[in-house]
C-alpha cells in the first residue's frame, strides 16, 4: 500500500534551516507530482508547495524564495530545503499525493522556529 513517511523536523532558531524528507512507497513514485503541506495549531492545513512527475515547482506565497522543493526518483523522496526560518513556518509539515484518485499522507514531522 501506499506509504509516505516524513523526517527531519526538529526545533530552529530564526533564521535557520532545515531540510525535510518524505519517502514513498507503495506506488510508481515518480510518474506522480508530490506536494507538502502545513498545519500550525489551530489553523487549518495549508498548501506549502509542489513538484510535478517532470519537475516542475510551484509555492505558496509565504515561502517563495526561502523554500525548495525537489525529488529523487532514484530514492523515491521528496524533499523540502527551508531557508530563513520564521516563527510563522512553526508547524507539522505533511507530505502529499493523489495516486489512483486517492489522496494519500504522511503522518508529519514537526518544525519549530522560536528564538
Amino acid at each position: 500500500q501506499v506509504q509516505l513517511v516524513e523526517s527531519g523536523g526538529n526545533f530552529v532558531q530564526p533564521g535557520g534551516s532545515l531540510r525535510l524528507s518524505c519517502a514513498a512507497s507503495g506506488f510508481m513514485f515518480s510518474i506522480y507530482a508530490m506536494r507538502w503541506y502545513r498545519q500550525a495549531p489551530g489553523q487549518p492545513r495549508e498548501f506549502v508547495a509542489e513538484i510535478s512527475d517532470y519537475n516542475k515547482t510551484n509555492y505558496a506565497e509565504p515561502v517563495k524564495g526561502r523554500f525548495t522543493i525537489s525529488r529523487d526518483n532514484v530514492k523515491n523522496t521528496v524533499y523540502l530545503q527551508m531557508n530563513n526560518l520564521k516563527p510563522g513556518d512553526t508547524a507539522n509539515y505533511y507530505c502529499w499525493s493523489l495516486v489512483s484518485a486517492r489522496e494519500h499522507w504522511g503522518q508529519g514531522t514537526l518544525v519549530t522556529v522560536s528564538s
